[in-house]
């Protein structure tokens, strides 16, 4: 979401968003000296707001919900979505009559606070950014990611679309461990997707060629630092090497991440286990070291394995390390002084890894979907 804020060196207000690595910001309007400084700082906060209940609608879209019928949680949606054409006018045209949606009361909170301002001059510049940043979301749900719309690409989504799945596979088999363009020309989602694709493919020669079982290939590397990490790397890995494809893996991981952000549990299944793995490590625990007091209030309990704040972007980091820990076996493994092969040059090694890994994942190509 694009994020106000007022220069006070300059005087002037400032948007500012994500570009997926780094942020960028533009002037919106030159304040005059004599509008109050709590009056402007209201008004960055509530165009912030204002731009946060907007980009939701792209995040977590009336298509993405569970129920469509009247009263239910995607006719909600649909409603905050549709009020998107009411901005605009209500930024000029503030109303006392009952507003239905989160969208229209913080357009008209925003209005509220221009008039108190009573500058036409600011209004005309703050109609027009509005009217930027409401065309950046409808890019951006076509997937169009460029110029403001950009600022997707550090956005979590509830869904994924097919033409930004594929596109991240294209980058992906340019650079299978990552790029630039991975992180500022996609949508986080659909590279975490094409990700997890990429990911399988690398665990699979590496278990082929090392001999060792592909769930245990992450599980066989220093992970200490990493626990979230491993966990999530062992069940999408577990979970593709019994059948499913990479989409029907990695969004119930992100949804179930974007529900504990919303402050809400989806299902009791994956809390449960938790818990049981938690009353686990106490018992090992006590019997290891009997010395230590550990008891359940002492325990961190983690209630998804990615960052609920930033999951999608959080699972391709983690992903692409997986990648990166497979190479590091493959090397590893070639290079072993208890092996009877020669040695191979690193950058031939790694190329060959490479071409292995996109020959699988092109082996596997209908499972990316």
């Amino acid at each position: 979401m694009t994020r106000y804020a007022i220069d006070r060196a300059h005087n002037t207000l400032l948007a500012q968003w994500s570009t997926g690595i780094g942020d960028t910001a533009i002037v919106v309007a030159r304040l005059t000296h004599d509008q109050l400084h709590r009056n402007t700082c209201r008004l960055a906060a509530e165009l912030t707001r204002l731009s946060h209940i907007c980009w939701r609608s792209y995040t977590h879209p009336p298509s993405a919900a569970d129920r469509h019928g009247p009263n239910s949680l995607g006719w909600h949606r649909q409603q905050e979505r549709e009020a998107f054409d009411k901005i605009l006018p209500a930024l000029t045209e503030p109303s006392s009559k009952l507003l239905n949606t989160k969208v229209e009361q913080s357009a008209h909170a925003v209005a509220r606070t221009l008039r108190t301002l009573d500058s036409s001059e600011l209004t005309t510049h703050i109609t027009t950014d509005v009217a930027a940043e409401l065309a950046a979301i409808e890019r951006a749900e076509r997937g169009d990611l460029s110029e403001r719309a950009q600022q997707a690409t550090a956005l979590s989504r509830e869904d994924a679309s097919p033409l930004q799945i594929s596109q991240a596979d294209r980058l992906l088999h340019d650079s299978p461990f990552g790029s630039h363009n991975l992180f500022t020309q996609v949508d986080p989602t659909a590279a975490a997707i094409a990700a997890a694709h990429w990911y399988y493919a690398a665990v699979t020669i590496t278990a082929q060629r090392t001999g060792i079982h592909p769930v245990h290939i992450v599980a066989s590397a220093e992970q200490h630092d990493k626990p979230l990490t491993l966990e999530s790397l062992t069940d999408i890995t577990t979970a593709m090497d019994a059948g499913m494809r990479a989409r029907h893996v990695v969004m119930p991981l992100i949804r179930n991440a974007l529900h504990v952000a919303d402050g809400h549990l989806h299902g009791i299944q994956e809390i449960e286990q938790r818990l049981t793995a938690a009353h686990e490590i106490i018992s090992r625990a006590h019997a290891d070291h009997p010395e230590i007091d550990i008891t359940p209030d002492t325990i961190y309990l983690p209630l998804t394995s990615l960052d609920p704040t930033r999951p999608a972007p959080d699972l391709l980091d983690a992903l692409l390390h997986g990648i990166h820990i497979c190479w590091n076996l493959y090397y590893h493994h070639h290079t072993s002084p208890t092996l009877d092969h020669p040695r191979t040059p690193h950058q031939q090694l790694r190329q060959e890894f490479l071409t292995a890994t996109r020959h699988e994942t092109s082996a596997r190509s209908e499972r990316l979907l």
